[in-house]
């Protein structure tokens, strides 16, 4: 049983014993920071103070009396708060439950195995990939790692809006490159690309078909849409294999078209009298639920926009299946965000069903300063470029180490060091020095399998060090289950360096083991810490390595 769960049941017994009627399961608890202050703290005297009629303080005075738990050695009431300190050998009971349950600690059975997607990139195929998209790759499948750990069966999908306007100039754009290959002075049309990742396939364009478009007519539109987005896609393509993402599903807006989808549900919303007409376009009631604009679903030419196909294609969502769908968008998209959800909640869809992890932007920081980027205007850094530079690992323990909400100052002096300034090297050496001493440990003789470490006798572990990292241990599942739940994997990150943190300092007294009574629960200890630095790491997209 788990620290929290070994809390919750001694206060729950000295709370049925001392205030029968006050019994509840809901107890709050917190890790306080400071060691005085117990391994388990609990507020369960404030919530309790005007239910009966007594001063916090005093509760919690009668509670720590009453406590009587074998896992805790006292209990102390100090300012109302209810501090638990834990008997060494209860912390040695969980370590040996830890190694029982190996590489499926920090696992949970929440998403019973329903169908949840995960929806993340789904750039328009107008460029290859940025640093920018990078974030939101390593985001999305972190997400999906971490929802699949809380038992959901999870879907990653990548939405390609292969149709509109935006395709169109990047057509056209790839013509205007085409022509200038072929002598002729083109401009990039208003609002194109300007790339220079057009030029080599304008040039090559040039070469295989010759003066054959000299025009822009719907055949040239044809032939040069098709190409253009063919080799966005290869691109794209390239660039998720550099940082390591792959995708279930791949939903084209053009099928939602042809299987008239669009127009169904724009039917199904102006059956509830969602929709009114101004101006020969149809425009969505949204002031009328409460937000700020109305904004149009079909234009004046008859032509769906951009949010109506949305809405469309998150009620094909729903069809498929799914019970719970995470689109991870940037920050721009928050008012088309609120747009869907209206529209789903107008049509009767319920209102769990979709949620957004919102992220803000990235930009480089290098020894020039800080730049933005822009692939309309052809400045960026290729993500797959990055990659190659920094290394896979790298790029994503980066992009996923700060909170999605925060604008994200992607530090390349930093990310090129590879000493333990790098704080995904930091956590990785913590892993790679146990597998250094497991392979001397193996060398004398010593046990090193699970089967046999988790039986040992752990009594030898009685240093402060060794206690700490069983408590760190122990809060893993719990920063899984958080990190999932609130689109957090920088709390995971957090959670590895604090980890790390506390392990560097015991390897350094610890590294040459010497064969004694504690060396088989040392061993114990540190095969527990390898399982969970290697979990943790996984679950972000990040190797474990055994030798750096």
């Amino acid at each position: 049983m788990r620290l929290e769960a070994l809390a919750r049941a001694a206060i729950a017994d000295a709370l049925k014993r001392l205030a029968p009627s006050a019994s509840r399961e809901d107890i709050p608890l917190e890790r306080p920071e400071k060691l005085e202050f117990g391994d388990i703290s609990s507020r369960i005297a404030f919530t309790l103070a005007k239910e009966l009629k007594r001063p916090p303080q005093a509760i919690a005075q009668d509670l720590a009396a009453a406590v009587s738990h074998p896992a805790f050695e006292k209990a102390v009431a100090a300012g109302g708060f209810l501090n638990l300190h834990v008997r060494p050998e209860a912390l040695r009971e969980i370590l040996r439950e830890i190694l029982s349950e190996g590489e499926s600690y920090g696992d949970w059975s929440l998403g019973g195995g329903k169908p949840l997607q995960v929806e993340f990139v789904s750039s328009n195929p107008t460029g290859p990939l940025t640093v920018g998209h990078g974030r939101q790759a390593a985001l999305g499948d972190a997400l999906a790692n971490l929802f699949s750990a809380l038992g959901w069966e999870v879907t990653r999908e990548y939405y390609l809006n292969d149709e509109g306007r935006q395709i169109e100039l990047l057509a056209r754009s790839l013509w205007a490159r085409y022509r200038q290959a072929l002598g002729e002075e083109v401009p990039i049309p208003e609002g194109g690309y300007h790339g220079d990742y057009l030029v080599p396939i304008g040039e090559e364009l040039a070469r295989e078909w010759g003066d054959k478009y000299p025009e822009w007519t719907p055949a040239a539109a044809e032939a040069f849409r098709r190409v253009a987005v063919e080799r966005m896609m290869g691109m794209i393509h390239e660039d998720l294999a550099a940082i390591g993402v792959s995708f279930d599903v791949w939903s084209r807006e053009g099928d939602l078209h042809r299987r008239g989808l669009v127009w169904e549900v724009f039917e199904a919303l102006r059956e509830k009298g969602a929709v009114y007409e101004k101006d020969g376009a149809y425009w969505m009631k949204s002031t009328a639920y409460g937000l700020s604009r109305d904004p149009v679903l079909i234009r004046s030419d008859g032509t769906p926009t951009y949010l109506m196909v949305d809405i469309a294609y998150h009620v094909d969502k729903y069809r498929r299946g799914f019970v719970k769908v995470i689109d991870v968008q940037g920050a721009d998209h928050v008012e088309e965000q609120q747009q869907v959800k209206l529209a789903l909640r107008i049509l009767g869809y319920p209102e769990e069903f979709l949620d957004y992890c919102v992220h803000q932007f990235v930009t480089l920081k290098g020894r020039e300063g800080i730049e933005k980027m822009s692939t309309r205007a052809g400045r960026f850094l290729r993500l797959k470029d990055l990659v190659d530079e920094l290394g896979r690992d790298v790029v994503r323990y980066f992009m996923v180490r700060r909170r999605p909400g925060a604008h994200l100052v992607f530090d390349l002096e930093l990310a090129k060091k590879t000493s333990m300034e790098n704080p995904v090297y930091y956590v990785q050496y913590a892993h790679t020095r146990i597998a250094s001493i497991f392979r001397e440990a193996e060398k004398i003789g010593e046990p090193v399998t699970r089967d046999a470490l988790r039986m040992t006798d752990l009594s030898p572990l009685e240093d402060p060090d060794e206690l700490a990292l069983i408590k760190e241990l122990d809060r893993f599942p719990d920063v899984v289950r958080k990190a999932a739940e609130s689109y957090g994997p920088h709390l995971l990150c957090e959670y590895l360096e604090e980890l790390a943190g506390i392990f560097h300092p015991y390897y350094n007294r610890v590294r040459v083991l010497g064969q004694g009574e504690a060396t088989p629960a040392r061993l114990a200890l540190l095969l527990a810490l390898k399982t969970v630095l290697a979990k943790g790491l996984s679950l972000l997209g990040v190797s474990a390595p055994e030798v750096m």
